[in-house]
């Protein structure tokens, strides 16, 4: 019997628990909603860190760096950790950040203190990893952030180690979600998933985490490693680069690919500014549509004779030298065309429009077959 009371003491005050939890939820969510925006509390987002994107040997073409704010809390430290210290971390953040003098660093600091200010921005340029070790070992700041109240400021930025090679194709994300190259492709992967944090809005605008145990830790992006030889690259971008100059011409694509596995090893697209400096714009390699060049012509036409029972007296209209392939212009060197002509004056002719047509009918149903 005692058993049985028991048990549904517990199961009651289970029910009662759940009650009031709901009552605070929905019943009267919007008064405490209300009541946390008055006293400056709301969950707010934790990025999480974007992946790495790597060349075929494990070099960095892409990485998140990070860098840190420096913020602080002069409530936290004793008087005695305060009154020695203040001084001399003064004049070390004069000396490192040189906007100030080390006496209005000190007068600030200690005007927030006595204002109970419990958030301050002490500069808001960036530092390194380096910088901020350095600093930690600075007075007050060594007692660290529960005796000391130094704050740092997790940031992060994209970097590219070779800078502008292979740019375009490593690409970019922008804040409104879109991009370019493989940033951009799988953005799904790289970017992880954000997590959840209580903060508490403190004078100034600044927000500052509140350590209550409800943060949702962020989950980090994966790495990708792509086909990409750096060192290729390099020679496939100088090369490009140099005879583009050469022949001031408007634009130039260059693809280096393993053909043993079809892996890319390099890729490069350059387009003339109106300042006649070339750029990486546009994927001419893989979003330019253009006729086949000659040398493609005849790989094109080594894969219909292995793979089909054309002749070289098969013939094929060519029309008045136009032709509409999926929404593109092709073009024919030749004003009015060739009319119909057989598969081998097709070669001998280099007709775009012959060739295009061969392998559209042959393997534009199965493009992987080609």
């Amino acid at each position: 019997m005692r058993v049985r009371i028991a048990f549904l003491a517990v199961v009651l005050f289970a029910v009662a628990i759940l009650g009031k939890r709901i009552k605070i939820q929905v019943v009267d969510g919007k008064e405490w909603n209300q009541r946390a925006e008055d006293i400056g509390l709301q969950f707010r987002t934790i990025p999480a860190t974007r992946g790495n994107i790597y060349s075929d040997n494990g070099s960095l073409l892409a990485t998140s760096v990070p860098f840190y704010r420096l913020a602080f809390d002069p409530t936290v430290a004793s008087d005695k950790v305060f009154t020695e210290g203040l001084d001399s971390l003064s004049i070390l953040l004069a000396s490192f950040f040189g906007d100030k003098t080390a006496e209005d660093y000190a007068s600030r600091i200690r005007g927030a203190r006595s204002g109970n200010r419990q958030y301050l921005v002490l500069n808001r340029r960036r530092i390194d990893y380096q910088e901020k070790k350095e600093m930690s070992a600075w007075p007050i700041f060594r007692k660290g952030k529960a005796r000391g109240g130094v704050i740092f400021e997790k940031l992060e930025d994209r970097v590219q180690p070779f800078s502008y090679l292979g740019r375009r194709t490593v690409g970019y994300m922008n804040e409104e979600g879109g991009g370019r190259g493989l940033e951009y492709s799988f953005n799904a992967v790289l970017a992880g998933q954000d997590g959840s944090a209580l903060f508490q809005k403190m004078a100034g605008g600044n927000w500052k985490l509140v350590r209550d145990g409800s943060e949702m830790q962020p989950q980090h992006g994966w790495d990708i490693e792509t086909t990409l030889d750096i060192n290729l690259q390099d020679v496939a971008e100088s090369a490009l680069l140099k005879h583009l100059d050469i022949h001031e011409a408007d634009y130039g694509c260059v693809v280096v690919m393993e053909v043993q596995t079809g892996e890319i090893k390099a890729i490069s697209n350059l387009t003339r500014g109106d300042d006649g400096k070339y750029r990486e714009v546009y994927n001419y390699a893989v979003q330019g549509v253009t006729e086949a060049g000659s040398t493609f012509k005849l790989a094109s036409m080594i894969a219909l004779f292995e793979e089909t029972r054309l002749k070289l007296n098969d013939t094929i209209d060519t029309g008045k030298g136009t032709y509409q392939f999926y929404g593109v212009e092709i073009n024919d060197a030749k004003p009015g065309g060739y009319g119909r002509i057989s598969v081998q004056e097709a070669m001998e002719k280099s007709s775009n429009i012959a060739v295009m047509k061969l392998i559209d009918a042959e393997f534009g149903q199965n493009p992987d077959r080609l």
